[in-house]
């Protein structure tokens, strides 16, 4: 149901607001009254009106000058106008009213079935103007948010260039490293960097693999019956070579008892995962990182905490969106390319959960939580 019109009744005389009043007894209709042309103006501050009804004679602001001061105001200088006289007027007062913004006379005594008619003409323009700007308002936010997407596309498509161009470089000079040289220990040593650069391409693949079979419908969980504990061991194992090259310390915190979900846990763990990464690709060298799982009632939670570089409100707002890069971060994103997050995001609704994520501020670390049925 669309919203109520609201038309505003001016006359000094409470007799005749009422009567006006009396015409519009309708739930689609809100009727303001004001006694002088100075309560009018308070009222239009206020509320957006469909249609004026003024009284032309009125101590004070007369309705002449009450539209006048209507049409020379932004908020108001289209507000359809209608004068309510108790006489005649000659051709010259009338001309004046027009020329102050009126769109009609309606003379006393009034015939109600009229006014009405003419009420509701106006009501049903104010309702298609109102219809018509909040289409306007939400092609605009559409257009903003298409231009947004483009643009994190674009910067995305960059970021994959380079963070795949990098690996595959290395592993080019690693075979051509190879081909010449006979000493085991340093082919060894060639033979880890190139695993290593290998491991990423593979995690970007991935990746993207995993949020193109989400947007369409393609992934299917796998649920069994796991104690998570033994989720977030194997994702700290499976961080644990990025740990270790920050330097982080690591406190684990999870209950004496198992907490027994029935999830897919190769999932969950790929949420932990890449919650780890983020704080330790987040956190300066040597910093701290707390990983807790709790049970609150049929949730279970995983928080990964640390005292990193923290986010402002701007960027926990936009976060969890896809290619969405903070922009002081990027010299610490370690070939994050802005997935991460936003495939735990759609991992978790798939589970019927939810992640959040929280900071006091820049330079005041981070905590992001993973929240889904417990049991």
């Amino acid at each position: 149901m669309s919203a109520p019109v609201k038309f505003l009744l001016v006359d000094d005389l409470p007799e005749n607001l009422l009567a006006l009043e009396a015409l519009w007894q309708r739930d689609d209709v809100i009727v303001l009254k004001a006694r002088s042309g100075d309560e009018a103006l308070e009222l239009l501050l206020h509320h957006d009106v469909a249609l004026a009804l003024l009284d032309v004679q009125m101590p004070g602001l007369d309705g002449f000058e009450l539209a006048e001061l209507m049409r020379g105001a932004e908020r108001t200088r289209r507000v359809p106008i209608i004068f309510v006289t108790a006489g005649s007027h000659s051709n010259e007062r009338r001309f004046r009213g027009y020329e102050a913004g009126a769109v009609d006379f309606i003379q006393k005594p009034i015939e109600p079935d009229v006014l009405r008619s003419k009420a509701d003409v106006f009501a049903e323009i104010w309702r298609q103007r109102q219809l018509i700007a909040g289409q306007r308002d939400q092609l605009q936010a559409q257009a903003e948010a298409l231009q947004q997407a483009d643009r994190r596309k674009n910067e995305f498509l960059a970021v994959l260039v380079h963070e795949l161009r990098n690996p595959l470089a290395a592993l080019q000079g690693g075979l051509r490293l190879l081909r010449r040289d006979d000493d085991p220990v340093r082919a060894e040593r060639i033979g880890d960097l190139m695993h290593r650069q290998m491991t990423h391409v593979v995690r970007l693949v991935d990746d993207l693999l995993d949020i193109s079979r989400i947007s369409q419908g393609k992934i299917e969980l796998r649920r069994t019956t796991f104690d998570v504990a033994g989720a977030v061991t194997m994702a700290l194992e499976m961080s644990q070579p990025l740990i270790d090259e920050k330097g982080h310390v690591v406190a684990v915190q999870v209950p004496d008892t198992p907490v027994m979900v029935t999830a897919d846990q190769v999932r969950i763990t790929q949420c932990v995962v890449n919650l780890l990464n983020n704080a330790a690709k987040y956190t300066p060298d040597g910093g701290r990182i707390a990983v807790a799982v709790t049970v609150d009632g049929p949730v279970c939670r995983v928080s990964v905490t640390d005292n990193g570089f923290g986010l402002s409100p701007e960027a926990l707002r936009s976060i969890f969106d896809l290619f969405a890069q903070v922009e002081d971060h990027l010299g610490h994103a370690h070939g994050g390319m802005g997935i991460g997050l936003a495939l735990v995001k759609q991992l978790m609704d798939l589970h019927g959960g939810h992640v959040t994520g929280h900071s006091d501020g820049p330079d005041r670390g981070s905590v992001f939580t993973l929240a889904f049925p417990f049991g």
